[in-house]
């Protein structure tokens, strides 16, 4: 345990070091922006739309759970432990996220029971009748935890920067809906067939926890939560609130690359955004160390790498002398094998190039997001936010197209921020070590 722990921490700090030593951002406006993030309040961010965090009891059964947040037109939820309902001690009540990955990482699982299940009605395949297509694929698109299309005012940090008034509140807006319901057959079988209706969300949280589970309260700052979604590579952030355990609101990395856009015309976002890429010394990753795979790979090796790796997606590259880039995958894409009985039955043998060409001929191809190595920040947040993806992709060389590189929600955040010297230890207690503690 202790080793392991070690590697975590090493690697956490390895990848800040590294975008620290890369950076060409003058020292005093790095150490502003810090000040200035770190002077904002958690409490000023805006709350998830609805004003209420949805949560699932541990021993909910999976069905039941799929209805309740296709119901709601969410994608995830934080699961509670029964016995800990009335505890005050957050890190008691809650045993992490469940999101919609997950239980389709779990059903894949299962896909041959699910399949015997449907077999004798009119049902497509594995659980997900054909007419759930549109609807499970909304839900299963997206970022993890509750959406909150909200994020650091543009007020909030020029006025931190200039001593002022340190939050701006009301700049949220509703998040669109994930999807009205799902279909007929799914429900059938998730709520009425073996293993579905007695296995509890409990099962798929021990099986498919990925991240550890931190919480900040609201007096907590922003710096905080900027570096919990960057160099702690946590996707998401509860918040809750001073004295009671229950979750208030959540903050997203998209959320906050949502805010970041909005700073626009700001003079230190200005500054820093209208820097070329190279210059903020992006893509981080050099194109060898870009996880990725190729055409002619079997997809649920490639799916493999992406949970093995836990990244959310990877790009496709046409195998052959030069790294040429023809799409990306994501883990979501996962469904696919559950809503097409074709690509279910040929799993086993199907190609990364053959399931790609399969879900383009549906329309659910993803398109593929590039920049240029001389594209500035600005126009990469721009279409992180208004494409609303986790990752743009750097092509260029002597091939127009071939892969240079990556960008995340995790690097663009960490371009506005650096970690103060024991900042964790002294601002924000026990959650650090907790981080690398948990698996």
């Amino acid at each position: 345990m202790a080793m392991r722990q070690e590697s975590k921490s090493q690697s956490y700090d390895a990848y800040f070091e590294m975008v620290r030593s890369r950076k060409k951002i003058p020292q005093s406006l790095q150490d502003s922006l810090t000040a200035a993030f770190a002077g904002i309040p958690v409490s000023s961010f805006p709350l998830v739309p609805g004003g209420k965090v949805v949560e699932i009891l541990a021993d909910t059964s999976i069905g039941d759970t799929v209805k309740v947040l296709s119901e709601l037109n969410i994608l995830s939820a934080p699961v509670v432990d029964p016995g800990a309902i009335d505890t005050i001690d957050w890190r008691k009540k809650y045993l992490g996220i469940l999101d919609y990955s997950n239980i389709i990482l779990w059903v894949l699982r299962n896909g041959e029971i699910a399949a015997a299940a449907l077999s004798a009605s009119s049902a497509a395949a594995v659980g997900v009748g054909t007419g759930a297509v549109g609807a499970l694929g909304a839900l299963a698109l997206g970022a993890s935890g509750p959406l909150a299309v909200a994020g650091v005012t543009a007020a909030a940090v020029g006025a931190a920067v200039a001593g002022g008034v340190v939050a701006e509140k009301g700049m949220g807006k509703d998040a669109s809906t994930a999807a009205d319901k799902l279909g007929e057959d799914f429900y059938k079988v998730m709520l009425h067939e073996e293993p579905f209706k007695s296995t509890p969300v409990r099962a798929i949280l021990k099986s498919y926890k990925e991240a550890p589970f931190i919480a900040v309260g609201q007096e907590s700052s922003m710096l905080c939560v900027m570096l919990l979604l960057s160099k702690y590579r946590l996707r998401s952030v509860p918040v809750v609130e001073s004295g009671n355990p229950s979750i208030k609101n959540y903050i997203t990395q998209s959320a906050v690359i949502q805010g970041l856009k909005r700073c626009k015309g700001r003079d230190w976002f200005d500054l820093i955004s209208s820097l070329p890429l190279s210059e903020l010394g992006l893509p981080f990753m050099s194109p060898d160390q870009v996880v990725s795979v190729g055409d002619n790979e079997l997809i649920l090796e490639a799916f493999k790498k992406m949970k093995d790796k836990q990244i959310g997606g990877v790009p496709v590259i046409q195998e052959g002398a030069t790294r040429t880039i023809l799409g990306n995958i994501s883990i979501c894409d996962m469904r696919f094998l559950l809503l097409k009985p074709d690509l279910f039955n040929c799993s086993r043998t199907l190609t990364v190039k053959e399931f790609m060409t399969t879900i383009a001929g549906i329309g659910e191809g993803h398109s593929l997001i590039t920049c240029k190595p001389d594209s500035t920040l600005a126009t990469v947040i721009d279409m992180l936010a208004s494409k609303a993806v986790h990752r743009i992709y750097v092509t260029g060389g002597n091939e127009n197209d071939e892969l240079l590189g990556v960008i995340t929600l995790r690097d663009v955040i960490s371009c506005f921020i650096n970690e103060p010297l024991n900042f964790f230890d002294d601002f924000f207690g026990f959650s650090a070590q907790e981080l690398l503690n948990q698996e």
